[in-house]
């Protein structure tokens, strides 16, 4: 099965943008959202698995509207798939490859995801070393996405003491990412 891991690409953050748009558009009449690139792609010089991040943030009152929205231009609603405040959907189509949710502003998940982008946009060392494990897990071909997210977990935990999350906060990110934990 394996995981695929890439050098970062530039053209990644182009690729965002231009999904985006097309995001921003559908909730023009709708709740006041905020569209982040987040994830490993939204880190320039990361290695990453080639698919887009994005995470549509709007106030929790505000999240079936938006998930409304997104429906309206065809994305497909999947539910929570587990974590509370944030709504999962399929894209229309695979160009970009990405993974879109709608969010509740000032969870733990939305602050996580811009915790950790924020970071390695400052932090070359830790950057790199997020880099080194993702890849040398990927190089792994039996690896599943479940083993390969648990095992990055000593990593991101250690990006996460340099945010301003809390001990409990980081141990909840920790059980999510590696229930063996």
């Amino acid at each position: 099965m394996g995981i695929e891991v890439t050098a970062y690409d530039p053209g990644w953050p182009i690729r965002f943008e231009e999904v985006a748009e097309i995001l921003r558009k559908a909730l023009v009449d709708g709740p006041e959202a905020s569209v982040e690139h987040v994830g490993s792609t939204s880190v320039p010089g990361l290695a990453a698995k080639p698919i887009l991040d994005i995470d549509v943030i709007v106030a929790p009152k505000d999240v079936p509207a938006a998930v409304a929205a997104l429906e309206r231009i065809g994305y497909r609603h999947r539910g929570d798939l587990g974590v509370a405040g944030r709504e999962a959907f399929h894209a229309p189509d695979d160009d970009p490859r990405r993974h879109v949710y709608v969010c509740a502003a000032r969870t733990l998940n939305v602050r996580n995801h811009l915790a950790v982008r924020d970071i390695l946009r400052r932090r070359d060392d830790l950057r790199d070393e997020y880099a080194a494990v993702k890849l040398a897990l990927a190089a792994d071909p039996d690896i599943d996405i479940d083993t390969y997210i648990a095992r990055k977990s000593d990593v991101l935990q250690k990006i996460l003491a340099a945010s301003d999350l809390t001990d409990d906060e980081r141990r909840q990110i920790l059980s999510l990412n590696d229930p063996s934990r």
